[in-house]
């Protein structure tokens, strides 16, 4: 089965090499979002294909995946690494056919002890149907295409993808190897604001709250210590 892999990025040239590890075999897109790092450059550099697209998560993640031609999609956070023999995991996963998808167990590399509380707690969303694009979901092509692709909207593009997707078929679980995320987006913000804004903002998306708005206010609660960068 071959796999591509997605990367969006937006200044992530220093992170890219520890990303970009592993993946020997598979097709590597980066969908840029403008970075003025020389993150295109580092990728290329690595041997990935790199490809412009419209800034924010979803819309970079969906026009990865338009360009992609594996049977197999894995999108890939720049901060985030996979530990070794992932992609075999993925082609296990993938090889039951009831499976349309998935995503493999996320711990945050942080020492402190919310960095803990949150490896514990996204553990715990996940025996609950819940995860999200820091612990590296993959998808069948076919699947994905079924479900009119990545959304593309300014904010919570990952919980929308795996909503759609379990409604397609099951989605597998990868517990070995991991996929290990920064915590870097938690330095120095209180962590009762973090998990408060993930509440008010997943309860806005449900309420029907526009993107944009949600954007908005994703972005002035980061700056006060607010939710987490995989809400």
């Amino acid at each position: 089965m071959r796999i591509s892999v997605v990367v969006p990025t937006l200044n992530e040239a220093a992170a890219l090499s520890a990303a970009l590890a592993g993946l020997d075999g598979a097709e590597v897109i980066v969908a840029d979002g403008g970075s003025g790092d020389g993150t295109a450059e580092a990728a290329r550099a690595l041997g990935a294909r790199v490809i412009s697209a419209p800034r924010g998560r979803g819309p970079q993640l969906a026009a990865g995946a338009r360009a992609a031609t594996g049977e197999a999609i894995l999108f890939l956070h720049a901060d985030t690494r996979l530990g070794a023999g992932a992609l075999d995991a993925l082609r296990g996963a993938l090889a039951d056919p009831a499976v349309v998808g998935g995503n493999f167990r996320l711990i945050f590399d942080g020492e402190d002890r919310f960095s803990r509380w949150l490896t514990g707690f996204y553990a715990w969303l996940r025996r609950r149907g819940l995860f999200y694009g820091d612990s590296a979901i993959f998808v069948r092509r076919a699947a994905l295409e079924a479900i009119g692709g990545v959304p593309e909207i300014a904010l919570m593009e990952d919980f929308e993808l795996v909503r759609r997707l379990a409604r397609r078929g099951r989605l597998a679980f990868v517990s070995e190897p991991s996929a290990v995320t920064s915590s870097r987006r938690f330095e120095g913000r209180r962590p009762w604001r973090i998990v408060a804004g993930w509440v008010a903002i997943h309860a806005l998306h449900l309420a029907g709250v526009s993107h944009r708005r949600l954007a908005r206010l994703y972005r002035s609660e980061r700056r006060r210590g607010g939710p987490p960068a995989g809400a």
